[in-house]
């Protein structure tokens, strides 16, 4: 095995695996397998309001059934908020508490960032308002030329984001309590030694900010690579919230096969899991080996 590579997979609890998520766990284990490497999973119930009882293990049941083998422990990011506060106390003043309202913060119209949240206009940089009290923590971002934050995509090319014009001081603590996902993934992939995170695209905006967190923290900045999201009739990123239906677990190989071709990959006319893993593994590692 290749000690140089660390990949994982990193799924939300909120329902079972759809084919969505089948394509990004497909490419993320198909880089692992082709690099030779190690291929986590990480439960990421990191917003437990959100979690639904009983799909965590479900998913682990689909993705063996399926053939997908990871290796070492399963990771709960419910069980490691221990590890989040300890990085948020190392950010020291480049955090600061927020008093505004998601209506406060609409209302500025500030500008909408590209994964559709208002951008923070910074109202409380300088500290809360009188009568405001803390909702949330956020990070405070660069700002001119230092807040360009720009990354070679092993699929995407290059990406470059203004995280002052783009995004804003953005949260690390919401107001619910729960530690926000951009801190917890950072924390978790550098706890993990995570070398390569292979993921859908919806998350290609979130990756500056986890690229600008890393420096902060002083931790190492992974390769990544983004695959384009499978999207229903409407055009829309098939999701739990539009109805994705769950993956057929008594029909794996034609619910990998399907995954496989919109990742591009050639495997028509394989008759059976392992050789439709041998086949993708090789496909994969003529492409981006």
């Amino acid at each position: 095995m290749n000690p140089s590579y660390i990949g994982r997979f990193a799924p939300s609890p909120s329902g079972p695996l759809h084919r969505g998520s089948l394509v990004a766990a497909l490419a993320s284990y198909l880089d692992a397998r082709a690099h030779d490497g190690q291929w986590l999973v990480r439960i990421e119930d990191v917003d437990e309001a959100r979690t639904v009882p009983g799909a965590a293990e479900a998913i682990l049941q689909c993705l063996g059934a399926f053939g997908m083998r990871w290796d070492g422990e399963v990771v709960w990011q419910s069980r490691r908020k221990a590890l989040y506060e300890a990085a948020f106390a190392r950010l020291g003043s480049h955090a600061y508490a927020c008093g505004c309202t998601r209506r406060e913060i609409a209302d500025s119209r500030i500008g909408i960032a590209s994964d559709g949240a208002a951008v923070y206009p910074g109202t409380c940089r300088l500290g809360l308002a009188a009568g405001k009290t803390a909702r949330a923590w956020r990070l405070r971002v660069p700002e001119h030329a230092d807040a360009r934050v720009a990354f070679e995509d092993r699929w995407m090319g290059t990406v470059e984001q203004n995280l002052a014009s783009e995004v804003g001081d953005f949260v690390l603590k919401r107001a619910d309590g729960f530690w926000a996902y951009q801190l917890a993934v950072v924390v978790d992939d550098a706890d993990q030694g995570v070398t390569d995170v292979v993921r859908g695209a919806d998350l290609l905006d979130s990756t500056p900010r986890q690229i600008y967190l890393q420096r902060l923290l002083g931790v190492p900045t992974p390769r990544y690579l983004h695959v384009p999201v499978v999207t229903n009739a409407q055009g829309e990123k098939l999701s739990k919230q539009t109805g994705a239906l769950a993956l057929d677990w008594k029909k794996p190989l034609e619910e990998l096969i399907a995954a496989a071709r919109f990742l591009q990959l050639p495997v028509e006319g394989v008759r059976s899991l392992e050789e439709f893993w041998r086949e993708a593994v090789a496909g994969w590692a003529r492409r981006f080996k």
